[in-house]
């Protein structure tokens, strides 16, 4: 089964179409999702800004780590697990979608260049802890973070837009907007159940 096709089924499960046509469900999760980001985004600079030596220089770089990381952790958790909601509830745009390839691309790279300091140049944190402006490598990796950091948050905003969507998808998007235009009506948070169907 090809990605395109799992995302078509995940489409047409119950529980995707009723998070997708909530009244406030998908919004609830959007903007849990924004919230966290902040949450994770803000300790993740200025950790970063640390590493760079253009903040904190006195603090300790593992005592700003210890005391930030749980936060970033934390807001990292929640962020990810509301994303894969929000793209549990429109899988089939969202993945033909550019600009979420591309995020999803910055993702992997900046998993990896984490990975990559905490299991290199931060093992040794002791030879360099209290300097103002730590090791190259370590200003090589919070620079890359940033920089990836900063191209997740703008290919994130662009998803909502489907200027190069591919496939018939943005021709089907077009043609539901321009009808709920013309008929909006509320949506409920779960779609009826069948006995309430039939009372109907």
């Amino acid at each position: 089964m090809s990605v395109l096709r799992f995302c078509e089924w995940l489409a047409n499960t119950q529980w995707s179409i009723a998070l997708h046509e909530s009244t406030w469900g998908y919004p609830i999760v959007e903007s849990v999702h924004v919230l966290t980001l902040c949450l994770f985004l803000g300790t993740a600079v200025m950790l970063d800004l640390r590493l760079l030596g253009l903040t904190m220089r006195r603090a300790p770089v593992s005592e700003v780590v210890d005391r930030l990381l749980p936060w970033t952790t934390a807001g990292f958790a929640v962020m990810v697990a509301s994303g894969i909601l929000l793209f549990y509830a429109i899988p089939v745009r969202t993945f033909q979608n550019i600009f979420f390839r591309i995020k999803f691309a910055m993702l992997v790279l900046s998993g990896l260049n984490a990975w990559v300091f905490h299991a290199g140049v931060y093992r040794k944190v002791k030879e360099w802890d209290l300097d103002p402006v730590p090791p190259t490598r370590a200003r090589i990796a919070a620079g890359l973070s940033l920089l990836l950091w900063a191209g997740i948050v703008i290919c994130g905003r662009m998803i909502a837009y489907n200027w190069f969507d591919s496939g018939p998808i943005a021709a089907t998007t077009s043609e539901a907007a321009s009808s709920k235009a013309r008929n909006p009506q509320p949506r409920p948070l779960f779609p009826p159940s069948p006995q309430g169907r039939a009372a109907e």
